[in-house]
């Protein structure tokens, strides 16, 4: 009686092995939040993907739960803390959403630094790497890239030359760009992304300073008529660093296998992946501007030049301000500077 109770029991476990297996495969949920908005191309073509991969690669282990447009509350200036206190488990943002906090890395936002955005992303990831792997010390860092070349777009005129900013109140997304415009005659006004809709509707800005690829998602080809670029081959107006980082506590929780799912899909080639399909973005925003009837302007050689006298001092200012933070500054310039031209 004793045997044949001790075989049934044993005959349930196994039984219930799958079950208990089960509950130990359980996916684990990760919360991905942006101020990116859900038809945007970034929301569309780059972190949909990127979750998708994750979530493939890891046989449906890591399952993600997608917030874009600040579903889950807070501010994009908010976003980096938000994954650093585990509020949420992953963000992709701007770092220069809070002015001067992570100062060594906007080298790659000073004036005419470059014109690849795959090219400059890989020069991104390589110079945290090795010039300062603490600026995101905080947070699991799965990828670091820039947007495509930055340019002009106007509410009330054309801008065809430096002449033409002189008093104009343009939004900047960062400080380094803010100072740009500010050394070329504008009023910079710094906001979020998601802020410029309304602050063109009410003419509290008369222009920003965008790529193309963000153009239709907050509707700047319906708001303003004129766009003013720049040939790429002398260097883009400016470009803006962003960064995809995960909550350190909830990435050392994985379990060892997932933990190098989450590392497979970050990096160097994760970070040139997001800068190559972003500048690819600036093709659909550019046309919905020309479908539109909106006018575009292009900057001549010499008028670029001016652009680059006028806001030289701008390096000197960001040299002179790293050297004060007790960093080398001309050495960071000049390694950024190096890096981008080794992957162009």
């Amino acid at each position: 009686m004793k045997r044949r109770q001790l075989i049934q029991g044993a005959a349930a476990a196994a039984l219930g092995a799958p079950h208990l297996s089960g509950l130990s495969q359980q996916p684990i949920t990760l919360k991905f939040h942006t101020f990116m908005a859900p038809m945007s191309s970034v929301w569309l073509l780059m972190h949909k993907p990127w979750m998708e991969k994750v979530e493939k690669d890891s046989g449906g282990r890591i399952k993600f739960e997608a917030y874009p447009a600040m579903q889950l509350g807070g501010t994009p200036p908010q976003l980096y803390d938000q994954a650093r206190d585990g509020v949420v488990d992953v963000i992709w943002t701007l770092p220069g959403n809070t002015a001067g906090r992570f100062p060594r890395i906007e080298v790659f936002e000073l004036p005419f630094m470059m014109n690849n955005a795959e090219a400059t992303s890989k020069a991104y990831w390589e110079y945290f790497q090795t010039q300062c792997p603490d600026e995101f010390k905080e947070t699991q860092v799965i990828a670091l890239h820039v947007h495509g070349p930055g340019m002009l777009h106007s509410a009330t005129k054309q801008i065809k030359s430096v002449a033409d900013l002189k008093g104009m109140k343009v939004r900047g997304p960062t400080r380094q760009v803010t100072k740009l415009l500010s050394s070329v005659g504008a009023t910079p006004v710094g906001m979020p992304l998601p802020d410029i809709p309304d602050a063109l509707s009410k003419g509290t800005i008369e222009a920003c300073a965008i790529p193309w690829e963000v153009v239709p998602s907050v509707k700047v080809h319906e708001l303003t008529k004129f766009h003013s670029e720049f040939d790429n081959t002398g260097g883009a107006l400016y470009t803006t660093t962003f960064v995809m980082a995960m909550n350190k506590a909830k990435y050392e929780s994985l379990p060892a296998d997932l933990k190098k799912v989450i590392d497979a899909n970050s990096g160097a080639a994760t970070s040139a992946a997001l800068g190559k399909q972003q500048q690819a973005n600036d093709i659909a925003g550019r046309k919905a501007a020309v479908d539109r009837g909106n006018t575009i302007y292009q900057f001549t050689a010499a008028q670029r030049d001016e652009f680059i006298k006028l806001s030289a001092q701008i390096d000197d200012e960001w040299v002179a301000d790293m050297d004060k933070r007790g960093f080398k500054g001309a050495q960071l310039l000049s390694t950024a500077k190096s890096l981008i031209a080794k992957y162009k």
